[in-house]
């Protein structure tokens, strides 16, 4: 007769159960072995799914051009989090911060104060974070310029906005198909291939 296997009677990490009222943006950094990219979106934990091609490609070009072309006292991060408020840190794709946002070597995330552009690329499982909510929420933030890339037919389109004071909303300001040129927040230019 074989052995009797224990079995494990919760095989789940305490963290896939949320606190009453949900998770906070501090508790990203204390949850042991969450999965890379996890997101916190009105105090739910959101697990994002593996990343295509395209979307790397578009992450990697969009950091690329404005690393470079980001003026004296602005740098571009890919995947760090934004704390938006207490219930909400986003992980957008693409992020220009003021210089004055670093904190070190051990810094997780960004204030939303600090930040001045987020870009996000839509894959199939974010497509109602990235076009509805989370402009919504970085709007609120004050965060002035939002960029949305979505892949059409193979092609990368990206959508610009600004935000509109008088109603803490985007505002469209351009529709890129082949090349992305704008001057604000600042002049760049990408290569949309």
């Amino acid at each position: 007769m074989g052995a009797l296997m224990s079995v494990d009677p919760d095989p789940y990490p305490d963290w896939l159960r949320p606190p009453v009222g949900g998770y906070r943006a501090d508790d990203l950094d204390r949850l042991p072995d969450l999965p890379p990219h996890t997101e916190l979106i009105n105090g739910s934990l959101v697990f994002v799914s593996p990343q295509a091609k395209f979307h790397i490609r578009m992450i990697l070009a969009i950091h690329r051009a404005l690393s470079a072309a980001a003026p004296e006292g602005w740098e571009a991060w890919p995947e760090m989090t934004v704390k938006l408020d207490d219930r909400n840190r986003p992980e957008p794709d693409v992020v220009v911060v003021s210089e004055e946002s670093d904190t070190g070597h051990d810094q997780t995330y960004f204030l939303a104060e600090h930040v001045l552009l987020v870009v996000e690329v839509v894959s199939p499982e974010s497509r109602t974070r990235d076009r509805e909510i989370k402009p919504r929420k970085y709007a609120a933030a004050g965060i002035r310029y939002f960029w949305r890339v979505e892949n059409v037919d193979g092609r990368p389109v990206v959508y610009a906005y600004e935000l509109d004071p008088s109603t803490s909303s985007y505002v469209p300001t351009g529709i890129f198909h082949d090349r992305l040129k704008v001057e604000h927040p600042f002049p760049v230019e990408v290569e949309l291939v």
